[in-house]
């Protein structure tokens, strides 16, 4: 373990100094083949907003005469884009996409987990989706894993760094923790099933967008329809506030339960727990999470009766 680096100045490091301090921020994996100087792709975005755009023909900015700006869009003008249409395109960052349009991604999502009947089908919808950027950085789309039929499933919020390079949810120290729980009730990977409420990691572990939410929640419901779980456990903040439509902290939703319709055919009891990861961190709150699965087992028991 490299002891933590205080007080300096980042330009007096040297090479592994530098290296290790981008660790220490979370920068821990490299998400693409070639660096990339997102300085120099900064300067050139800027330099590409506020430069004229002279149509062909020798016409001034926006093909109006004289330098003066037309407004995107205005008849005879020459537009944002090429051949005088609609609004700029997408900037191109890295290989990454900038788009602003999450509702036609998430519309698409909707049409490809609609279509799938089973999780083979699902997973493969998911495999070919391009609507979400996050899947760009991520080493592997990571699905579920569990008993197809299991009467528990599991809901956790985005791959970290070991799920992501193993391919499977709940992996590393926070799944060796999952497992013991699930011990602790009666239950293991192969008789629940296990799954997030994203496929892909987001760089760094940072916290999913509401967009990044979004897109990917069709893909999830469907799988929940297809599992057809009696009780749906949500592990973490970002995955009850989806599944339980709830716009309240994980603390105020854990231990709660919930109703919820996922198709016309299936209801399921929904409630919230803490996130193996965040209790591996704060350690006193496993009592808090024992007493949660007391309650997960007693629903069990009386929705199985």
């Amino acid at each position: 373990m490299s002891k933590p680096i205080t007080n300096f100045d980042v330009n007096s490091l040297d090479a592994l100094q530098a290296l290790i301090w981008q660790y220490e921020m979370g920068a821990d994996e490299a998400i693409a083949d070639e660096p990339l100087d997102r300085f120099r792709a900064s300067e050139s975005l800027s330099r590409q907003a506020t430069a004229p755009q002279t149509a062909p023909g020798g016409r001034g900015t926006f093909g109006m005469k004289g330098g003066t700006a037309a407004r995107a869009g205005a008849p005879g003008g020459g537009g944002a884009t090429p051949g005088g249409g609609g609004a700029m395109p997408p900037a191109a960052i890295g290989g990454f996409v900038l788009s602003d349009a999450p509702q036609e991604a998430r519309i698409s999502a909707q049409k490809a987990a609609s279509d799938a009947t089973t999780l083979e089908e699902l997973q493969a919808a998911l495999l070919a989706f391009e609507g979400c950027a996050l899947k760009k950085s991520a080493s592997n789309t990571v699905f579920g894993s569990g008993a197809a039929d299991a009467e528990i499933m599991l809901v956790g919020e985005a791959p970290d760094a070991d799920e992501d390079r193993q391919g499977i949810p709940f992996a590393g120290a926070a799944g060796k923790l999952l497992d013991a729980m699930l011990r602790s009730i009666g239950l293991s990977r192969e008789t629940a099933y296990l799954t997030n409420i994203l496929p892909w990691r987001p760089p760094g572990n940072r916290q999913p967008t509401a967009d990044e939410l979004m897109v990917c929640e069709p893909f999830v419901r469907r799988h929940i329809e297809i599992i057809g779980p009696r009780i749906v456990v949500c592990l973490g903040g970002s995955a009850a506030k989806i599944l339980m439509e709830q716009d309240k902290g994980i603390t105020r939703l854990r231990g709660n339960w919930h109703e919820m319709s996922f198709s016309d055919s299936l209801q399921a009891d929904v409630t919230a727990m803490f996130h193996p990861s965040y209790l591996l961190k704060t350690p006193e709150q496993k009592r808090i999470a024992w007493q949660d699965l007391r309650g997960i087992v007693k629903k069990w028991r009386s929705a199985s009766s």
